[in-house]
């Protein structure tokens, strides 16, 4: 056994074979899977169907995976990412989506203060806007500013240049900023 294999490592090896390990393995990741999908999709139901979805493909494919602990997160991420995008490409999934996440914003706030109104409110804007995106932006956005990844690790897992995914960055951003102060000039 090398010095720098780690218990993960190990686990991954035997979860190959043994249900046992592929089932530690699955709850270590899946809260980190499932947050992701939640951010990316904003809907709790889809994200727990995207999140097995994640997990079955896992399970059939451990067998070919090669790496170390490292490059089994990239792969989870790049899994999900798929899947994610996947749940997302029907221009109807999309607009039920951002129509469920309006629906939300409207159940259960009569008694809410004005400043939580408006937080809201605005929360729906930015959800609605990242919608908006292209796929590849949304899974940008959401790797660096929801799970706090570094552009380095966002490439690794897309498998693409540090440079293309700054760029993709600055251009999801971008857009954002431009689809936010439109919706700002509509307001009252």
């Amino acid at each position: 056994m090398a010095n720098s294999e780690t218990n993960q490592d190990i686990l991954i090896r035997q979860a190959c074979s043994d249900r046992a390990a592929f089932a530690r393995l699955y709850r270590m990741h899946y809260e980190r899977v499932f947050r992701y999908c939640c951010r990316r999709l904003f809907n709790r139901h889809d994200a727990e169907e995207v999140t097995s979805t994640v997990f079955f493909k896992i399970m059939r494919t451990i067998s070919t995976f090669e790496g170390n602990s490292d490059d089994f997160r990239n792969w989870l991420y790049r899994i999900a990412t798929n899947a994610v995008n996947d749940h997302l490409k029907t221009a109807k999934r999309r607009a039920d989506t951002i129509r469920n996440a309006a629906q939300e914003y409207g159940r259960g706030h009569a008694f809410a203060a004005k400043s939580d109104k408006e937080l809201q409110k605005r929360n729906l804007a930015v959800k609605q806007a990242i919608l908006g995106l292209k796929p590849k932006y949304q899974t940008v956005i959401t790797l660096r500013f929801f799970e706090k990844m570094r552009l380095v690790e966002i490439a690794e897992i897309l498998g693409q240049n540090p440079a293309t995914i700054r760029t993709q960055l600055a251009r999801a951003l971008s857009r954002l900023r431009k689809e936010l102060g439109a919706i700002a000039r509509l307001e009252p």
